[in-house]
């Protein structure tokens, strides 16, 4: 059952239907780069082609994300969705009939990049939504918002991709790809007829404003916090598969990732349950120091079991991590510019996971598991570093201020709003 902080959430006008419309569809964007694998590796008996055509599509979604964000800030999600969506189903389409004729590795790889350049980057749509909603009257309920975009974006990537392979296997693996797109368009669609919770635009000043507000050193500091977490993911993806065929067990790698997303999500819903004390800067630090220690006994793991409990430990500051980065770029960037700003820490992940793979490939061969595991542990080592540096930073950019008579220094009057917060778009 839904805790009591989430029920009241999802009763906020309009939030109950925009979040499920963004999950339904992030369902199908997880399902999407499996999908490709099991289409074109099934019509061309080829794993290098499969690889060639998938990594194009993930090297376009992460570069074109952040200009299709900027396009949503400028004209609107109701606007951008729907031609968004039109040219995505047209790339699958088209990577279908390509996959399915035989065609050139060429043109296919290219139907896989333009697919990837048209993915609508809904998690960052359902973030700036909660944002508008929540941020002028009810700033306080924006951490547990953002755990449940989390609770809902890792539950589709458990999902998703257990559905894809299930009608892969079963029937023929174009029909995953229809069903990931299905899922994908009804779910922006949907998304997008909502328009009394989507964010207002902005005009040419303000525009300009806020894309000066993506510079600001704090917003720098979540791209990094996400880009190291990013290459904690790749290389622990990596390494746990060596680990397991290292150990004779191939078969525990599947276990192992169930083991460390579920403690996530066991984190991440329990963390929304309450309002926590402390400033949102100072909670990273301490906890990406956290996962910075977890990650430690990692090195030392000597059989399944043991690196389990580790993948546990560290899978445990994983949600507290991506919620306070969301609720500290909310509070960074000016509010004509939050989708890029959602969609750029997702492309700062998306970019971390996909070089940490490579690099923790060569670890592996190298010095086994082990090396893989270290370059996870340098990872969340950084995440902390940079962490701990924007608040060290910020405190000495926030002197202390004299509380006015008869009222603590950092309170506001009943029914005031912070400074510059007004809520965009209807609520």
């Amino acid at each position: 059952m839904l805790s009591a902080s989430y029920r009241s959430l999802l009763r906020t006008p309009g939030a109950a239907a925009f979040f499920l419309s963004a999950t339904l569809g992030r369902v199908g964007i997880a399902m999407t780069g499996l999908g490709i694998i099991w289409l074109v590796h099934g019509r061309t008996d080829s794993y290098a082609v499969a690889g060639l055509v998938t990594g194009a599509f993930a090297v376009a979604e992460a570069l074109a994300g952040p200009q299709l964000a900027r396009l949503v800030d400028r004209f609107g999600q109701t606007r951008v969705l729907p031609p968004l969506l039109l040219a995505h189903t047209a790339a699958m389409a088209s990577l279908v009939a390509l996959a399915g004729s035989g065609g050139p590795h060429g043109p296919m790889a290219a139907a896989g990049a333009f697919a990837g350049a048209t993915v609508p980057q809904l998690g960052a749509l359902s973030a700036a939504r909660w944002t508008a909603l929540l941020q002028g009257d009810r700033p306080e309920a924006l951490p547990s918002a953002f755990a449940l975009e989390s609770l809902g974006n890792g539950l589709c990537y458990l999902a998703g991709p257990a559905l894809v392979t299930t009608v892969g296997v079963r029937t023929d693996p174009a029909h995953g790809v229809a069903l990931a797109t299905t899922l994908v368009v009804g779910g922006g669609l949907a998304l997008a007829a909502q328009r009394r919770t989507a964010p207002a635009t902005a005009g040419a000043a303000e525009r300009r404003r806020a894309g000066r507000s993506l510079l600001r050193p704090g917003f720098a500091a979540q791209v990094g916090v996400n880009l190291a977490l990013g290459l904690y993911f790749g290389a622990t993806q990596v390494s746990v598969t060596a680990f397991a065929v290292g150990h004779g067990a191939a078969g525990a790698a599947a276990p192992l990732y169930a083991v460390s997303n579920g403690a996530s999500l066991l984190a991440g819903w329990v963390y929304g349950l309450r309002r926590w004390r402390g400033a949102p800067r100072v909670q990273l630090a301490w906890v990406t120091g956290g996962a910075a220690l977890g990650s430690l006994p990692l090195l030392a793991a000597g059989s399944v079991r043991g690196l389990g409990l580790a993948l546990a430990v560290t899978g445990l500051a994983v949600p507290p991590i991506l919620v306070l980065s969301s609720v500290l770029t909310a509070a960074s960037v000016d509010g004509a510019a939050l989708t890029q700003a959602f969609t750029w820490l997702n492309s700062a992940s998306a970019a971390g996971a996909a070089g940490a793979a490579a690099l923790a490939g060569r670890a592996v061969d190298a010095h086994g598991p082990t090396g893989g595991f270290a370059l996870a542990a340098a990872a969340t080592t950084a995440m902390a570093l940079v962490a701990a540096a924007d608040a060290h930073a910020t405190g000495r950019r926030r002197p202390a201020r004299r509380a006015p008579a008869g009222r603590p220094c950092g309170s506001q009057p009943r029914g005031s709003r912070p400074r510059g917060s007004r809520p965009r778009g209807g609520a």
